[in-house]
């Protein structure tokens, strides 16, 4: 059934309906939902920012900050219902927000637009998932680093051209991963401090959304992603580093070199011969490499073309960060242990 135009944010002077396939088209619901949360703070700062400016009586900000309370909640225990006439998150929430809390949901919408939210959900979500990545980094670099001072007498050959060379201590192997690591955790910190550190255009009291300061231009607050970009780019540093270290080991367990054993937690075996044992936790590392590598190439091919502020095309960015960042989001103890040759 096509969505009735009238029920729309945009629908103003439209008559009729949209087509079927131009609804599907269009929606981006299924995925920026992960936005439910950042939407609501950020919507409870701009109703503040609204009283604070006398365009909303205190009772009315109240209430809506009331009916927002309600929409995390049911976001947060899986109950919130979303609409097939949803488009995406913010019509989401505001469409709840008007069944709560009747006709001064609109108010909200004051001089706010959807490429205002978009942008600065996409920041706040971006910042929370970089905080996530980098404790999961850091405890990863951690446990190298302490793996590396309690192995320190471990000697195993290394190697140039995958030809034996010079012997070497397993913790200087260790270390040498955990070095380029180190960079990008430092990197990942410059992402989120400079390139993250500017709200939208329109002063919606940043302090209360952690914002160190407001975008100087408008039309750059809507259309600028180079903060995706910057993060994509670090992000695929990242595994390329991690997918090095993942061929390493998947090397060094090997009946050929036999220098480490994995655990069975995060190895499978074969239905054929009972004798394998799959590390296929590290093949899986080292394919998903290539997922961050594609998203990096798709938004640049995307961001290339487009004339200057908001075009529709941005609405796919959303998912290059949402599969970029949740390929991070799995933390994971100790994998393997180290058997000495000899």
């Amino acid at each position: 059934m096509a969505g009735c135009l009238g029920n729309k944010l945009w629908g103003g002077i439209f008559g009729g309906s949209t087509d079927p396939v131009m609804e599907k088209l269009n929606t981006s619901i299924n995925y920026d939902q992960r936005l439910s949360e950042v939407d609501i703070q950020e919507s409870m700062a701009y109703a503040k920012a609204l009283e604070r400016t006398g365009i909303l009586p205190k009772c009315e900000m109240e209430k809506i900050l009331g009916g927002l309370a309600k929409i995390s909640e049911e976001w947060s225990k899986g109950v919130f219902v979303v609409k097939p006439t949803d488009e995406d998150i913010h019509t989401a929430n505001e469409r709840r927000l008007k069944q709560l809390t009747g006709d001064i949901a609109g108010k909200l919408h004051t001089g706010r637009s959807r490429n205002d939210q978009v942008v600065t959900d996409l920041k706040m979500f971006m910042r929370n998932s970089i905080s996530v990545i980098s404790s999961h980094l850091q405890q990863l670099i951690k446990t190298l680093v302490e793996r590396a001072a309690t192995e320190i007498e471990i000697i195993l050959p290394g190697y140039t051209h995958l030809q034996r060379a010079q012997p070497i201590r397993w913790s200087q192997f260790l270390l040498s991963h955990t070095l380029p690591l180190t960079h990008n955790s430092e990197h990942l910190g410059e992402v989120k401090n400079e390139h993250l550190a500017f709200g939208k255009n329109i002063n919606i009291g940043i302090e209360k959304l952690d914002f160190a300061s407001i975008s100087l231009n408008s039309m750059d607050a809507v259309s600028e992603r180079d903060f995706v970009v910057e993060f994509l780019s670090v992000a695929s540093l990242m595994m390329i580093h991690l997918s090095k270290m993942a061929e390493d080991l998947i090397i060094y367990c090997t009946s050929e070199f036999g220098f480490i054993t994995f655990s069975d937690t995060y190895c499978t075996g074969a239905s054929l011969m009972p004798q394998k044992k799959n590390p296929d936790s590290m093949e899986l590392i080292r394919s998903k490499a290539g997922r961050v590598f594609g998203r990096l190439s798709a938004l640049l091919m995307v961001l290339k073309g487009l004339p200057s502020t908001y075009n529709k095309d941005l609405q796919t960015e959303g998912r290059t960060i949402f599969h970029g960042s949740y390929t991070f989001h799995t933390a994971s103890p100790e994998p393997f242990s180290p058997t000495p040759p000899g």
